[in-house]
Parts: structure tokens; C-alpha cells; sequence
């Protein structure tokens, strides 16, 4: 190492900063790039975690304490998990209740006043337990995990509880953001650069693509220090089949990505993203749409039908939720993708989010907002399930079939099963489905006639 005088000043420089940098890469190429590009785990990450829970143990139990000891009741958030209730009355057995027995129902079919108060009472109970509103924010914990975005006041209930707090924002923001960064430019720029190579070759060998894919997305998923866990893997999705999962984030694309490749359909972006897609799309087959185009549905129907019926092109990835759920219910699947007549293959996720939510709410942060929030969260927890492959019975249509894959995945990973359009996140309700409740009205008076 070479010392050098500044001519300004007349101090002795010494290039510390570029040995650091060293330092810096070559520890970040040995422990995480090459585990990456192999496929293996040290076992830093789960060393990681482990050291964290029994953190989260002594912050929560140093918090009741404190707050036994100021005579302080703690906020208590509902439970994340399924909450069994009794099902709703129907339309009919409502109307009777509030009318009386059957038997004092008048001959013709009328309106009664009292048929209000069950409405009224339908729509009071919707607002006060809304099934739709609240799935798209964030779910509440039970303990805190140190972060302010989960619980704003329990670091100000003690000092030790602050210094620690503290203390985890100064790691969060000052070593494992950094490192995050890194390795999310280095996987990002591999994607662009290795794909780009692959698509010039004469003939693109599936083998050679999918290790390039998979390798970028581990090195990916690393950058959010992501600890997933697979299950059943024998029911992995094969080629010529859709594989269909219900949607928390955008990363759940790397999440599946990570144990196998897949091609992928989605809207066509401009910028980073769009450079990503017009990489990808040069080594495999993805398709991209534009969705403010009619047209386009109907030629990503003929694409989608043309890639399924190709037994050697790599099964499609497919959100039929549409949009992002917080990692609680499933909400209604498109009908779309269960219409082309071949193998569906559900997958459940579920995330962990004691160590970080990876719901993203799209219409509160911007994309760069997101990852940011995911970089320095504490890591990403989750568990994936590959469920039997499904297949369209005689007599079922494409509604019916996909209500039984989406219980499917709800079941397997407990979450609640909601019948409505994940689209309410940004529009109102649609004057079909207020006609249908009309319709059941008119026929309740027509049966209770008879």
C-alpha cells in the first residue's frame, strides 16, 4: 500500500477506503455470492434468526415487566389468525326471523317494513367486521419485533427498551441496508448482463437459462436475508402447466423462482423494470402485456394456450388474485387462467411477519418505498407449499374451478377464504353484484308466497 501526499493540504493519505472496499466485496463474494451460485447454506441467516427470536423474547418480556411495574395495561392487537364465527344467516332465514314464522307471511308477495332491519343490520355488521378494507393493511403482532413501523410506543417504555431499539435501527440501517443494496444491484445486474449473453447463443438450452435464473434469484432472495421453507416438493409445477399462488408482494415472484424456473406473466413496465422484462424475455419465454390495451386479453389468451400446449416450455407463474393481499385471506381468483384446459398446479404462502411485513400496500408506497422498507426490515420469513395438481372436472366451469383451487391454497395455508374482488382495493363495488342482491330479494318474496 502506497502512502500519497495531498498537494493542498501536505497530509499523508493512505488508501484505507479502498482496502475497505476490498474487504467488503471479498467477504460478500466468499459468504454469499458463491453459496448463491452453488445452491447451499452456510447457516449465517438461520444463525441470524435464531439470535433474533430470543431477542424478541427478552424485549417483549422486559416490556411486560416494565409495564406491570408503571400499573400500564399494553395494547393487545387482534390475532392474525382465523377467527371461526358462526356463518351468516341466509337472505331468506333473515327476512323470516325479523317477519316471524312463515306461517304469518301474507299469501301475495309484498314489502314489509321490517325487511329494512335486516339490511340494516347486514350493513352495520359489514362496516364493523369488513371483510374487504382491512386486508389491505397491514397486520397487527401480538409482540413487538423492534420495529417502529409494527407498534409506534413501546420503545418509549423503557430506556433499555429504547437503547435497544436503537441499537437494532443503527444495525437495520447501517450494516445489513448496505449489504442488502449490494447484493440486490449484484443480482439485478447478473439478470440483465447473463441474459442478455444467453439469448445470443444459437440455440438456448433450457439447462444453461434455468441455472442462470436460478442463480440471479438466489443471489436475490439473499438480499433480503429471506429464510424460506418448501414443502412437498414432489408436487413442484412440471412443464406445460400453470402454476397459480396466492399474491402478499412482488417478491413473491423470486420467492418461487428461487427452487425452480418458471415463465412469467405480467404488465409490461418502463424503466429498471422494463430493462429486467427485455432481458428475460431474450433467455425464456415470458409474456408481457399491456393491460390499458382491450385487445391485448385476448392475444395473451392465444400466447398463454400456445405456451401450455408446448409440454417443453417451463410452467407459468400466475397471480389470479391480482393484486396484493396482506398475508391473510385469499381473495377472489381471475377466471382467466382456468380456462385454458390444462394441469393447474396451486402453491400456498405464507410469510412470517414477526420478522418483517412483506405485504405490500401499493396504493400507500411507491416500489422504491417498498424495498426499502423490506431492506431494512429484520429478514423474510416463509413458508411455500406445493399442493397436488388440479385438473377442470366434467361439469365444472371456470368459476367453480377456480373457487376450489383457491380454497385449496387457503386451506393449506391458514388463511381465510373471502369470495370478493381483490379490484375493491381501488373501485367500488359493481352494480352486477348490487342487482344480485336485488334479484335474491325479489325471489325470497316470490318463494315466500307459495
Amino acid at each position: 500500500i502506497h502512502e500519497t501526499v495531498c498537494p493542498k493540504t501536505n497530509l499523508v493519505c493512505r488508501p484505507s477506503a479502498n482496502v475497505s472496499i476490498t474487504v467488503w466485496l471479498t467477504l460478500l463474494f466468499v459468504f454469499t455470492i458463491v453459496p448463491a451460485v452453488l445452491g447451499v447454506s452456510i447457516g449465517i441467516r438461520r444463525l441470524y434468526l435464531t439470535t433474533l427470536l430470543k431477542i424478541f423474547e427478552w424485549a417483549t418480556l422486559r416490556m411486560e415487566m416494565e409495564a406491570k411495574e408503571k400499573n400500564q395495561q399494553l395494547y393487545k392487537p387482534y390475532s392474525s389468525g382465523i377467527i371461526v364465527k358462526e356463518p351468516p344467516l341466509s337472505l331468506q332465514q333473515g327476512i323470516q326471523e325479523l317477519r316471524g314464522s312463515a306461517s304469518c307471511l301474507h299469501s301475495e308477495p309484498e314489502f314489509e317494513m321490517a325487511d329494512i332491519f335486516y339490511f340494516c343490520r347486514r350493513g352495520v355488521e359489514s362496516i364493523v367486521d369488513d371483510e374487504v378494507t382491512k386486508r389491505f393493511s397491514a397486520q397487527e403482532l401480538e409482540t413487538w419485533n423492534l420495529l417502529t413501523r409494527s407498534h409506534y410506543n413501546f420503545r418509549h417504555i423503557s430506556l433499555r427498551l429504547t437503547v435497544l431499539w436503537g441499537l437494532g435501527v443503527l444495525i437495520r440501517y447501517g450494516i445489513l441496508l448496505p449489504l442488502r443494496v449490494t447484493l440486490a444491484a449484484t443480482g439485478i445486474s447478473l439478470i440483465l448482463v447473463l441474459t442478455t449473453l444467453v439469448g445470443f447463443l444459437p440455440s438456448r438450452e433450457f439447462f444453461l437459462t434455468e441455472k442462470v435464473h436460478v442463480m440471479c434469484y438466489r443471489i436475490c432472495v439473499r438480499s433480503l436475508t429471506a429464510m424460506i421453507t418448501y414443502h412437498n416438493r414432489e408436487n413442484k409445477p412440471k412443464n406445460g402447466g400453470i402454476c397459480v399462488a396466492n399474491h402478499t408482494t412482488p417478491i413473491d415472484v423470486i420467492i418461487l423462482a428461487n427452487d425452480g424456473c418458471y415463465s412469467l406473466i405480467g404488465q409490461a413496465h418502463r424503466g429498471l423494470l422494463g430493462m429486467v422484462q427485455r432481458a428475460m424475455v431474450k433467455s425464456s419465454p415470458h409474456i408481457w402485456f399491456d393491460r390499458s390495451e382491450v385487445k391485448d386479453r385476448h392475444l395473451v389468451a392465444k400466447r398463454l394456450s400456445d405456451h401450455v400446449a408446448d409440454k417443453t416450455k417451463q410452467p407459468i407463474l400466475i397471480f389470479p388474485e391480482g393484486t396484493c393481499i396482506n398475508n391473510t385471506s385469499v381473495m377472489m381468483f381471475k377466471k382467466g387462467s382456468f380456462e385454458i384446459g390444462c394441469t393447474v398446479y396451486p402453491v400456498a404462502i405464507k410469510y412470517d411477519p414477526l420478522f418483517g411485513d412483506a405485504f405490500w400496500n401499493s396504493s400507500k408506497f411507491g416500489m422504491v418505498n417498498y424495498l426499502l422498507r423490506m431492506m431494512s426490515s429484520w429478514a423474510i420469513v416463509c413458508s411455500v407449499w406445493y399442493l397436488p395438481p388440479m385438473n377442470r372436472e366434467e361439469g365444472e366451469d371456470a368459476v367453480q374451478f377456480a373457487n376450489r383451487v383457491k380454497a385449496a391454497i387457503a386451506a393449506q395455508g391458514g388463511l381465510v377464504d373471502l369470495i370478493w374482488d381483490g379490484g375493491l382495493k381501488r373501485a367500488k363495488v359493481k352494480d352486477a353484484f348490487k342487482e344480485e342482491q336485488q334479484k335474491l330479494y325479489s325471489k325470497v318474496l316470490v318463494d315466500t308466497s307459495r
